[in-house]
């Protein structure tokens, strides 16, 4: 039988492999999908310029109806502003516009629960004849406690399947 002294022994030597693993990590991150939309850029480009649009195919939106919400600053584009205050899906943050044009909004993302942190949103537009490539993209900076997080749970796969999610229900609006 195994000596109490090697358990331990083996448990720290596990949780060392872990936490070297986890520091190897690179130090951003970025999670990225596209969907080929029927419709100008010009239909869909209003869905992302304006936060009071998107409430209506953004994914988040879905796992917490009763989230508190405010607007602010300009009403689409440059300068508008979003909070949010929801559930523990969706957590505390705030949005804003920081450039608009209709190739591109970038949006800057300020998250206070459940993990604070700061990334860059980014929709591109790319015409492809009588359809439109939508990119939802985001980046930021991956903390240590991001990277150990990441070595347990594929952070790509968990929010690319709510970009994924939130592009169908963008298409679905855009292509009526």
């Amino acid at each position: 039988m195994f000596s109490l002294k090697i358990i331990v022994a083996v448990v720290v030597v596990v949780i060392a492999a872990v936490l070297i693993y986890a520091a190897t990590k690179p130090d951003t991150f970025q999670v990225q999908r596209s969907a080929s939309i029927s419709a100008p850029p010009e239909k869909i480009f209003p869905f992302l310029n304006d936060f009071q649009k998107a409430v209506a195919w953004v994914p988040y939106e879905m796992k917490d109806p009763a989230m508190k919400r405010s607007f602010s600053g300009a009403p689409s584009g440059k300068g508008s502003v979003y909070a949010f205050e929801g559930n523990n899906e969706v957590g505390t943050g705030r949005l804003e516009i920081l450039d608009s044009t209709p190739q591109k909004v970038t949006v800057q993302l300020d998250m206070v629960k459940p993990f604070a942190g700061r990334n860059i949103i980014e929709y591109t537009l790319e015409p492809q004849g009588a359809a439109t490539r939508v990119t939802w993209a985001m980046h930021g900076a991956l903390p240590y406690i991001g990277k150990l997080m990441s070595v347990f749970i594929d952070c790509d796969s968990m929010i690319g399947k709510d970009f994924e999610a939130g592009l169908s229900s963008l298409k679905a609006i855009t292509e009526k």
